[in-house]
């Protein structure tokens, strides 16, 4: 082959991979943005649920923050903060006396699967998922929590 040849091999093989890195980073943006979390699709045992839920998701590099503000059945309020990093290694997570960190391991565009842990001890486990359309975001968690006592929870979050 000629040089012009190989030069233009060369760039279509760089067009082509950037067009696929590109194409599931559109996928990964569906999370940006604020969420609200719609009770009535909702489950939570033990109950009650929460009166009100958002999270708002921001870009950080390759990686997500997402601060989720919650008003509880008692008009109290919270602030959590997690640092979604898809490295399956655990990573801070602030806001929430329950768990200190956070481990975050991608199954496909959709799908991740995540451990909450105190301590190093995992004490929640669970799934997010995004639907094929961007509109809405399932959260199911299974684990403990306050007061020791067993949770198991999906949430279902519409985008704002």
């Amino acid at each position: 082959m000629n040089r012009r040849a190989i030069l233009a091999l060369g760039l279509l093989s760089a067009a082509f991979a950037t067009a696929g890195s590109q194409m599931g980073l559109t996928q990964s943006n569906l999370l940006i943005g604020p969420w609200k979390l719609n009770v009535e699709k909702s489950k939570f045992t033990p109950g009650p649920p929460p009166k009100s839920q958002t999270l708002n998701f921001e870009g950080v590099g390759q990686d997500f923050k997402n601060t989720a503000e919650t008003i509880d059945a008692q008009g109290q309020t919270t602030k959590i903060v997690f640092m979604h990093i898809y490295d399956g290694k655990p990573h801070p997570t602030t806001g929430n006396p329950l768990f200190d960190a956070t481990t975050y391991t991608r199954v496909d565009d959709h799908h991740v699967k995540w451990v909450r842990s105190k301590a190093d001890k995992p004490v929640q486990t669970g799934t997010n998922e995004i639907s094929a359309d961007g509109k809405t975001f399932t959260v199911s968690t299974e684990g403990i929590g306050p007061n020791g006592q067993p949770i198991s929870s999906v949430a279902v979050y519409e985008k704002q």
